[in-house]
């Protein structure tokens, strides 16, 4: 069969039916077709006797083919014979990154999850020695069955002629490019996408915190590194998948949240953006997806078995407290009792008045020059420790941390505190009326934290002074180094 001869109503193999032309662009052209053996959509591209670059797309498909990482697109077929060349992925359905920003930015968890998701993609991708190096927002899916999914691996470079000397920073910059899009709604790159320019600031790309509030100073910093290929925060520029993903592994995962039974899923097929044809079709399948009115009723019935195991657990606890009245003198639990959780309601900032860098166990100096940089709001300064042999401060002490002076006693709700990068770092909130450390006591502890972390005490507690007291040191430059960019103490009113 000749390549030219190709229309809806083949069949490939006798096998793949070629049913919708879904866009056509540089010699080559993607369809739905139908796998009739095993009776389930698939996209095919196939080619015109001028395109060019057949045995390039043909092997880097049958390269990918070999990958089983699910979030990528799988390849089902690969063939050349001469006459016909065809290449057949997995039809993917959900909806891209760019679907998913209709109405915004997404959360910055949110955002982090789907990205850190193709990033570990990726990282697999490239110790196999395959690498994407077309990343646009268009090729992130959240798919009609709940996962992630990276379109075009290898094939759209391929169909595109696109190389890159070095291919691991080049992906590197794509998803980092793809974390801003989910962050900020808006596109670094230089290619349309379907997304509003990022905006820059004489020149220069203004940071995702630059462009919206909220984003937290961690994955604005992880973000920098990869799109700008420069450090922040003491940290060196992500050149590989694998590094973005390490840089996002603690970040949870939340689901995107599709409705459960959506009246209509677009799909969304495996074509490269720099193939897409404007206003090409985009086919959707109307109905709730396979499956889900019996999830659904199942659902209901497990929630109807809960309430009533409920309400009968509560009917038979008033009954039995009816029946035994509480033993003369017992006096009920008040809820205002000293060591009371602390409320629950809203909060609100309260600056401290100074900042110390506080060694009592040592010579009783840390940095108190730079302490303010860590109270004063600015994401680029920082106060850190001296640095040490060990992370037990080269068994010299026991800790040391930074001491704020709120000025006046306070009711702390909760505090929080953003550190660098590197995992490591043992922390505990110490919060009293006086700057004296055996003074001060314990109310939050953290271990092996990194980024951002909210320290909050168990029971309501007050006092004049907050200090946030390393008790172990992260890596830093062959040596151990605490550091924090910023401070934030919350509280429910004045004490």
């Amino acid at each position: 069969m000749s390549m030219s001869a190709i229309e809806p109503g083949t069949r490939l193999s006798d096998r793949f039916l070629l049913e919708d032309r879904v866009h056509q662009a540089g010699g080559a052209t993607l369809w739905k077709a139908t796998d009739e053996i095993l009776a389930r959509p698939v996209a095919v591209h196939t080619f015109s006797p001028e395109f060019e670059l057949v045995d390039e797309v043909v092997t880097a498909a049958r390269a990918a083919s070999r990958l089983t990482d699910p979030r990528l697109t799988q390849v089902f077929d690969a063939a050349d014979d001469g006459d016909t060349a065809y290449v057949v992925t997995e039809w993917v359905t959900g909806e891209s990154l760019v679907d998913l920003l209709a109405g915004g930015p997404l959360e910055p968890e949110r955002a982090a999850g789907l990205v850190a998701e193709a990033a570990e993609a990726l990282a697999h991708a490239h110790e196999a020695g395959l690498a994407h190096l077309l990343l646009t927002p268009e090729r992130l899916v959240w798919t009609g069955g709940g996962t992630v999914k990276v379109l075009g691996l290898a094939v759209d470079a391929a169909l595109t002629a696109t190389t890159s000397d070095e291919p691991a920073v080049e992906d590197a910059r794509g998803l980092g490019r793809l974390l801003y899009a989910a962050l900020t709604a808006t596109w670094p790159g230089e290619e349309e996408c379907g997304l509003p320019p990022a905006p820059r600031d004489d020149g220069k790309l203004c940071t995702p915190r630059q462009v919206r509030a909220g984003v937290p100073g961690t994955l604005d910093a992880i973000t920098c590194r990869a799109v700008l290929q420069e450090p922040r925060r003491n940290q060196p520029p992500l050149a590989s998948p694998a590094e973005i993903a390490e840089a996002l592994a603690d970040v949870p995962r939340p689901a995107p949240a599709p409705a459960p039974t959506p009246p209509a899923v677009g799909l969304r097929s495996e074509a490269p953006s720099g193939l897409t044809v404007a206003g090409s079709p985009q086919l959707t399948v109307v109905g709730p997806p396979p499956g889900g009115t019996t999830i659904s009723r199942a659902l209901v019935i497990a929630v109807v078995a809960i309430v009533v195991v409920a309400v009968g657990l509560g009917a038979w606890t008033i009954g039995r407290n009816l029946a035994q009245p509480a033993a003369s003198g017992q006096a009920a639990p008040s809820p205002t009792a000293s060591g009371a959780a602390p409320s629950k309601g809203p909060v609100e900032e309260v600056k401290a008045a100074k900042a110390h860098g506080f060694d009592p166990l040592g010579d009783r100096t840390e940095h108190p020059e730079i302490a303010a940089d860590a109270i004063d709001g600015k994401d680029s300064t920082e106060w850190h420790t001296d640095s040490y042999n060990s992370a037990e401060f080269g068994r010299l002490k026991k800790g040391v941390g930074l001491l704020l002076d709120m000025g006046r006693s306070i009711r702390v709700a909760d505090v929080v505190v953003e550190l660098g990068g590197t995992k490591g770092s043992s922390l505990e909130l110490k919060v009293g009326d006086s700057n004296d450390l055996d003074d001060l006591k314990t109310v939050a502890d953290h271990d092996k934290a990194s980024g951002t972390v909210t320290l909050t005490p168990d029971k309501e507690v007050s006092g004049r002074y907050v200090l946030i007291w390393f008790t172990r040191l992260p890596p830093f430059e062959g040596r151990f180094r605490g550091t924090i960019y910023d401070v934030v103490v919350h509280s429910p009113g004045s004490a």
